[in-house]
């Protein structure tokens, strides 16, 4: 990385600050000790960096976060904003990083904000290190090893769940070093190790003692002693564990152990962040997505295998570019985080967000609507097009704890906890327990609160234990999959289908790529898709390469996905 490009990823975390001077001479190591110079510099720019950290993955559309979407179903549109219209169609256009293409700038977010974060908090642990620095205590200088380690973990990790290869940034380097460029098992290492270090420094020789995080670093409704940190970490590093894999077989590959162990040690129930639209941190997919127009559409293809009605077979029996064309995708499920009903008329009379959950701190009766008639707005394919919104967040992005888009927002669900520890078990041959966490929320009913929500989705629990027999529910059964060789009809799941269904509706638009993550090392995604996001031409070009070492992924490049088990 040369000093222009050096000097303008150190802007963009203090322009964050509003401390940036354009007109600085040396913003390198000198600068470095310069900002760094006191404790409380120290621990006031470590304390606004997680912040930093959510603003590259949350804090704009403008990023591979849509694209990964619509690549994986997780959302429908043909709009060319933020590049997801250049990535909707089956088979998938590859990722281009060509000089100067139009998705160019959200290519690079992540790996730009994530690179920063990793070489602030790199350079806070390097002034820490020092002889004699300290903030004031050994507990306060562990908290903050803590949190720095933590933060290193969460931007290197993102760096190796999104692109091929990053630099790897550490303590001790130079200001003016990159990093060597490894591949994303390297920069997934070094992220897990830095986990382990930011656990270790909250609990060797006494952690932290009595202290527990500023609220303004993770602005939760969770108290962080050092016990509760250590929850998250562990719940960060198992969900690295297992969704660093680009393939089946890297995801098989995966030491399972250790997510099952994370998983037990992490979180126990939702965590979120409380948003400000003003301050940070903020979450402007979801808020984006909650709009209900061409931006987003709850394609059929993954979510109608929840239909009981024979309207998903249909859909799967008709060729691809047929599907849809009579009209929007109607479904019938059993699954009660769906509206209820055996007409559109019935189901919108069962639920609908802005009546049910459109004040303050509600949660909303079921996680997707069935869109107004009259309100349907819809181009593209027609394998797009269904009668459904997701609203889970609705309540949030209208009115939040008391003004739209402000307060407590999941941004990590026990659910998904639960669900890599089943994967784990699954894996491994333990179905009983593997049953036993699933059926957590594909089990859960109503809650018996007023007004009443789902839990989950109220479906039969598995009692089979093997990874071959179907999910109960005969005709009734959720889900229904595609199956081999042709995939023209459908047939009810296996429990590794039910642990997918649990973790697709209960992950629904609730972390950063959910289903991206998944499908690929599930094989789930369409022909072409790309396995990740090459290195952005920017930071290939201020490394000096040029020509043939700019490169694309997915579509006609290496790195795309083959046919996908469900044969799409």
């Amino acid at each position: 990385m040369n000093r222009n490009m050096t000097r303008w990823v150190a802007c963009l975390g203090l322009i964050a600050l509003g401390a940036c001077d354009l007109d600085v001479s040396n913003p390198n190591q000198p600068e470095t000790e310069r900002v760094l110079a006191t404790p409380s510099d120290v621990e006031s720019l470590l304390g606004n960096y997680y912040r930093r950290w959510h603003a590259g993955l949350y804090g704009s559309t403008g990023n591979v976060g849509l694209m990964a979407a619509v690549q994986s179903f997780e959302n429908y549109s043909t709009l060319s904003n933020n590049c997801m219209g250049q990535r909707v169609g089956i088979p998938r256009a590859g990722n281009d990083n060509s000089i100067g293409n139009l998705c160019g700038p959200e290519q690079a977010r992540v790996y730009f904000f994530s690179s920063e974060v990793t070489r602030v908090a790199s350079s806070i642990l390097t002034t820490l290190a020092k002889d004699g620095f300290t903030l004031g205590s050994p507990s306060q200088d562990a908290r903050a090893k803590s949190f720095g380690e933590f933060l290193r973990g969460l931007s290197l990790g993102y760096l190796a769940l999104v692109y091929d290869s990053a630099g790897i940034v550490a303590p001790g380097m130079s200001a003016e070093d990159p990093g060597e460029l490894r591949d994303y098992v390297e920069v997934m290492d070094s992220a897990l190790v830095a986990l382990d270090r930011s656990i270790a420094y909250a609990t060797d020789n006494g952690g932290w003692g009595a202290m527990t995080l500023p609220s303004t670093w993770i602005p939760s409704s969770t108290t962080f002693t050092s016990a509760e940190f250590i929850k998250l970490a562990k719940s960060y590093r198992a969900r690295f564990r297992a969704n660093n894999a680009r393939t089946p077989a890297e995801r098989a590959g995966v030491e399972w152990a250790k997510v099952i162990a994370d998983a037990q040690g992490g979180i126990t129930a939702d965590h979120d962040n409380i948003t400000s639209s003003t301050a940070g941190p903020f979450n402007d997919i979801v808020d984006i997505l909650h709009t209900f127009t061409t931006w987003h559409q709850m394609t059929p293809m993954i979510m109608g295998m929840g239909d009981v009605s024979g309207s998903y077979a249909a859909f799967i029996g008709t060729p691809l570019a047929d599907r849809g064309k009579t009209g929007g995708f109607f479904m019938v499920t059993p699954d009660l985080r769906f509206p209820q009903g055996a007409t559109r008329t019935a189901q919108q009379d069962d639920f609908q967000a802005k009546a049910s959950c459109g004040t303050a701190s509600t949660p909303c009766e079921r996680y997707l609507q069935n869109r107004l008639s009259g309100g349907d707005l819809f181009s593209g394919d027609g394998w797009g097009w269904s009668n459904y919104d997701f609203v889970r967040f609705f309540s949030w992005r209208t009115s939040g704890d008391g003004t739209a888009r402000n307060g407590k927002l999941v941004f990590f669900t026990k659910s998904e906890l639960n669900l890599l520890e089943a994967e784990g078990h699954l894996r491994t041959g333990a179905f009983a327990a593997a049953a036993a966490l699933i059926n957590k929320s594909r089990t859960a009913g109503m809650s018996t609160t007023t007004p009443s929500y789902a839990l989950g989705g109220g479906l039969p629990p598995i009692t089979v234990l093997d990874a071959t027999s179907p999910v109960p529910g005969g005709a009734d059964c959720v889900p229904k999959v595609p199956v081999s060789p042709n995939f023209n009809t459908v047939a009810c799941g296996t429990m590794m289908e039910a642990l997918k269904w649990e973790k697709r509706i209960e992950t629904l638009q609730t972390h950063f790529m959910a289903w991206f993550l998944d499908s690929r090392g599930w094989g789930d995604l369409a022909t072409g898709t790309g396995l990740h996001w090459p290195v952005p031409y920017q930071d290939l070009q201020a490394r000096g390469r040029t020509g043939a070492a700019i490169y694309s992924t997915g579509g006609a490049n290496p790195d795309a996905a083959p046919r996908s088990t469900y044969g799409w």
